[in-house]
């Protein structure tokens, strides 16, 4: 029983949801703080649970869809499908069942939420998609993370509103900033299989220096929520301790050293995450 959860739990990197998780729970506490807002433990478990399905699911088919590819590929042919760890039928059953449970779980917190479900779904399944006709994937997996804290805060409000959004611009630069950082490392396998990405469009450098402006952009938008959230002092220390980690990880990263491209893709920006999302929701309840 171990075994096969560990083999699931490796199939969708369940430790990745260290970057996506820490800006829902942002976005959903944020929402708390709305006049009106019920909110209960068990609406910020159907919450949780929302989240965990849908990235069980975005994980599960991209990598049952590039099962052939990873098993080419020497960075990936340990993946849990072509190293025979779990079989590709069972693997899209996962993601079905998965996918399922995303959209029953809505229906229990509220309507906006359930007919909004087969369109978060669509979003972050069809990414898995995109590197066979679009150097532009990048922006496609970082859609499907930046609707995490809106949809978390819809779950409380049922409504649009302006903090929310840019909470998920946020989100969505972030990781197509540090998704473009990451791919660095497949460039020449791409262009040898016919792959897109925008270091195989751009080359490394030029590659990395467009992540730097968008990560650049990023850190406006963040300096952008405290300002309409007027935030207090441990959302600005929030500020300056994820731009900083920002900063950082371009640091790392040289066009011609990728050694530590592991470094600031998981160490640095899991930090970044988990450690603003803490500062801004203290800040929230302790003003």
């Amino acid at each position: 029983m171990m075994g096969w959860l560990q083999n699931y739990g490796r199939l969708v990197k369940f430790e990745h949801t260290l970057f996506a998780l820490p800006f829902a729970l942002t976005g959903f506490f944020m929402a708390s703080r709305q006049p009106g807002a019920d909110v209960s433990w068990k609406l910020f478990a159907l919450v949780v649970l929302c989240m965990v399905f849908a990235r069980n699911a975005a994980m599960g088919f991209n990598r049952w869809l590039d099962r052939h590819v990873d098993s080419i590929n020497p960075r990936t042919a340990q993946r849990e499908i072509p190293a025979g760890a779990i079989p590709p039928a069972s693997a899209l059953a996962f993601v079905i069942i998965n996918a399922l449970l995303f959209i029953v779980t809505t229906w229990f917190i509220n309507r906006l939420c359930f007919y909004l479900s087969p369109v978060a779904l669509f979003v972050v399944l069809f990414y898995s998609f995109t590197k066979r006709f679009t150097s532009l994937s990048h922006f496609f997996l970082s859609l499907g993370l930046a609707i995490a804290p809106l949809g978390a805060y819809l779950a409380v409000t049922a409504r649009f509103d302006l903090p929310p959004l840019i909470l998920s611009s946020i989100v969505f630069l972030w990781v197509s900033g540090f998704d473009i950082v990451y791919s660095l490392q497949d460039e020449e396998f791409d262009k040898e299989h016919r792959l897109n990405s925008l270091p195989v469009r751009l080359g490394k450098r030029k590659a990395l220096r467009l992540s730097e402006l968008i990560h650049l952009l990023t850190a406006l938008l963040v300096i952008l929520l405290a300002v309409v959230l007027k935030g207090g002092g441990l959302h600005w220390a929030g500020v300056l301790w994820f731009t900083g980690l920002l900063l950082s990880q371009h640091l790392l990263v040289k066009p011609d050293d990728l050694r530590r491209v592991n470094m600031a893709f998981f160490t640095t920006n899991g930090l970044a995450s988990v450690a603003y999302a803490v500062f801004l929701i203290a800040d929230m309840f302790l003003r």
